[in-house]
């Protein structure tokens, strides 16, 4: 797997991807990450890569000039993505498309943007992290990278974490415990102690769906509400009707 990444701040880039989880896959040989300075195909001596925006305002915009110079000079793999709020969010199922290609590339735009005719000419397409605003696009960056990262094969110590974490099919994670089995008074449920692995698979799967249920119904609306096996698995679990509010969203036989 390889990710190119162009920013004007590589070292801040650069330590981040070479710590933890993803330092480890780029010296194992498992993930390649490469970042490029933007400001290199600067020509001033200043390496300047912004100017004020036409028709005034506040603020800076990443100009043409350096920004494709630099593209053209590292030809990095394709497609070549632009973190920016105008793109689509962010998902899960955007992110396994992105770690299928084996390949791609992320610009990060900078103070109030870039100009124009490099959204338009130089990348291929949009992405956003979320509904918010950031001061530049290293951070999406970042948060796409540690994204993929995760489901290139083995870069995860355990094969199976990425299956099992949240939104992998659509729900929230079910909750974890670790020792000790009591803490001031709190008791790790005892299905989880029973040590018998097909009760913990229910009830770990009860638990994604009340999770879920309960703070992202959205999750439940797109998934085309809860269907039969969903309804019985609740109601083993203390829910005979569905948890509160959620009979209306069954799905139809």
């Amino acid at each position: 797997m390889r990710i190119d990444v162009l920013t004007i701040f590589p070292d801040m880039v650069e330590g981040f991807l070479s710590a933890s989880l993803i330092g480890r896959a780029r010296q194992a040989g498992l993930l390649e990450v490469r970042v490029h300075d933007l400001r290199s195909a600067a020509s001033d001596p200043h390496r300047s890569v912004d100017d004020a925006p036409f028709g005034g305002g506040a603020g800076m915009v990443l100009a043409p000039e350096p920004v494709f110079a630099a593209v053209e000079a590292v030809d990095p793999p394709r497609p070549l993505i632009l973190l920016s709020p105008g793109g689509p969010r962010l998902d899960q199922s955007r992110v396994r498309a992105l770690a299928s290609l084996g390949s791609f590339s992320l610009l990060c735009g900078r103070y109030e943007g870039v100009d124009q005719r490099i959204a338009d000419h130089l990348v291929d397409e949009e992405l956003s992290v979320g509904d918010y605003v950031l001061a530049g696009g290293e951070l999406g960056a970042l948060v796409v990278v540690e994204a993929v990262a995760r489901l290139v094969p083995g870069v995860m110590g355990n094969a199976t974490s990425a299956d099992e974490e949240s939104f992998g099919d659509g729900l929230l994670e079910y909750p974890h415990y670790t020792r000790p089995a009591e803490f001031r008074a709190w008791a790790v449920p005892e299905v989880l102690r029973s040590g018998d692995h097909g009760r913990v698979a229910e009830w770990r799967r009860a638990q994604a769906l009340l999770r879920t249920i309960e703070r992202r119904p959205d999750l439940i609306e797109a998934r085309g509400g809860l269907s039969e096996e969903d309804m019985r698995l609740l109601a083993r679990h203390g829910y005979p009707d569905g948890p509160p509010g959620t009979a209306q969203e069954t799905a139809a036989p």
